[in-house]
């Protein structure tokens, strides 16, 4: 059913020119009055270096001869969370877990199911979701990259579900900064491992689980690393490491989330590859054929089975799933957004703002934007560029709405968190059990709406594992927005009432 029109919030700022964006004033301090803009560069990404001769795939993600190079393009300056393996430093290979290792990984007591304890634990969830699928979660094993309010509440869900194991990587040291939305942190960690902190107490809500701090960087590890865990997961980083960490997972047939708050605002991506569930129904009239549903969703096979005189029907799907890169920098909304001038109207603007952010974190050292005229102007070309691009309607896109998103930029809200963080982990339980649909592929929560719409974003062409497929011709590095495609912006009229 398409969404009805959405009547604007009447406001006394007019919408935004196709062709004359405004630039919103915000209220952050001027970090940088006399940053200038910096240009993209076609073969290399600011603060990025691929190795030299270096095969780029369809789909612009870099082939490393060693799975295990992976991360030695990026250089310590590229992402401003600090932590990062110096230029010429050895990345280990095939590094195993600390504390994790294959006879480690958690199993059911008797070998065979769960034990009589665990029934009687997870009781609740046993009757919700069957005994098969709670097996599947208890041999999940898990990593979480960036422990901050989000990742505490995706960590929190997915230990009382009762995984088998929860890594926790964060080479920070807790500041008074994230006592405010986190909660497994007190003022006595302050100065301590973020990672080791949160651990202690994550460890407290089921003692079945497996809980490891990993207070080393992620940068040191090599790509080999995330053949440890059944899933990464990926909070708050920078688009250039998301995009790193979803090359070596894929090179390792591993299941990839990233996720991100930005104050009213945040996103969850998914990679999964290519995921089959099933779905138990009873059977109709209307045979179920072997097909294609959507362009990414296929029914795979069909089995009928007896159950209390009725005949049930399982169906398996199959999900094919794209690359970060190509989802959060150049997919386009499917053709059935297009072709309904009401559903594209109830896009968020978030969506824009999002690649307009990723986009431009890309060029400036994985920085937000600044409350400077160039700043400022660069995000609002790029906003604007995205929301064409996406085919949405330019009065969608309002001066106050980019305001409000810069205004949040670097803030975490609890109920923000606790949604998108709940939201993810009961899309991972579901990705163990098989049992439903996952996410597909791109969730985008709009504070202002508290909406979480779901858009599948995928290029044309390949899907799933044939996106790793080699081609001969490269494609634009990651981050790259064609000057060309840009709107022409007068510099002399881009602030609004910042005295500058």
């Amino acid at each position: 059913m398409e969404p009805q029109d959405q009547q604007p919030a009447p406001s006394i700022q007019q919408p935004i020119p196709q062709s004359e964006p405004q630039v919103p004033e915000t209220n952050l301090p001027i970090q940088d009055g006399t940053a200038s803009v910096q240009e993209a560069q076609h073969l290399q990404t600011q603060g990025m270096h691929l190795p030299p001769e270096q095969t780029i795939l369809a789909n612009g993600i870099p082939l490393f001869p060693n799975p295990d190079d992976t991360f030695a393009a990026l250089q310590p300056t590229i992402y401003n969370n600090g932590g990062f393996a110096n230029p010429g430093v050895i990345i280990p290979q095939n590094q195993q877990v600390l504390g994790l290792n294959s006879s480690d990984i958690s199993h059911p007591v008797n070998g065979n199911g769960l034990s009589a304890d665990d029934i009687a634990l997870y009781d609740r969830q046993l009757r919700l979701w069957g005994m098969e699928a709670q097996q599947k979660i208890q041999s999940a094993n898990i990593v979480i990259i960036t422990m901050k309010a989000l990742a505490n509440e995706i960590a929190k869900n997915l230990v009382l579900a009762g995984i088998g194991s929860l890594t926790v990587v964060d080479d920070q040291i807790v500041t008074e900064a994230d006592l405010g939305a986190q909660f497994f942190l007190t003022e006595e960690d302050i100065g301590k491992s973020r990672a080791e902190a949160a651990v202690n107490r994550i460890q407290k809500l089921n003692p079945r689980v497996k809980v490891i701090a990993d207070p080393g960087s992620i940068m040191s590890k090599g790509a080999s690393f995330f053949g440890n865990f059944d899933i990464i997961i990926a909070t708050d980083l920078s688009p250039t490491l998301l995009a790193f960490i979803n090359t070596a997972t894929r090179l390792h047939n591993r299941q990839f989330y990233a996720a991100g708050t930005y104050g009213f605002y945040g996103y969850i991506f998914s990679d999964l590859i290519e995921h089959d569930y099933v779905v138990q129904r009873d059977k109709s009239n209307v045979p179920t054929t072997i097909r294609p549903e959507t362009r990414t969703r296929s029914i795979v096979k069909v089995e009928t089975q007896k159950e209390d005189g009725k005949t049930i029907e399982k169906v398996q799907k199959r999900e094919l799933y794209s690359t970060w890169d190509l989802a959060s920098e150049t997919s386009l909304l499917p053709p059935e957004y297009l072709k309904s001038k009401r559903r594209l109207k109830a896009v968020t603007p978030a969506l824009s703002c999002l690649r307009a952010l990723w986009a431009f974190q890309q060029t400036h050292n994985d920085h937000p934007p600044g409350n400077n005229k160039d700043d400022l102007g660069t995000f609002t070309r790029l906003a604007t560029h995205n929301h064409q691009l996406l085919s949405l309607p330019s009065e969608t896109l309002r001066s106050e709405f980019l305001r409000s998103f810069l205004q949040n930029i670097g803030s975490e809200i609890a109920p923000v968190t606790a949604i998108l963080g709940g939201q993810l982990a009961q899309d991972v339980i579901n990705v163990r059990g098989q049992r439903q649909q996952p996410i597909q592929n791109m969730v985008v929560f709009d504070g202002d709406k508290m909406e979480a719409e779901v858009y599948p974003l995928h290029p044309e062409g390949n899907l799933g594992r044939a996106q790793l497929e080699l081609a001969t011709n490269p494609m634009v590095p990651l981050g790259h927005v064609d000057p060309s495609q840009m709107i022409p912006v007068d510099p002399t009229g881009m602030m609004m009432g910042t005295g500058m």
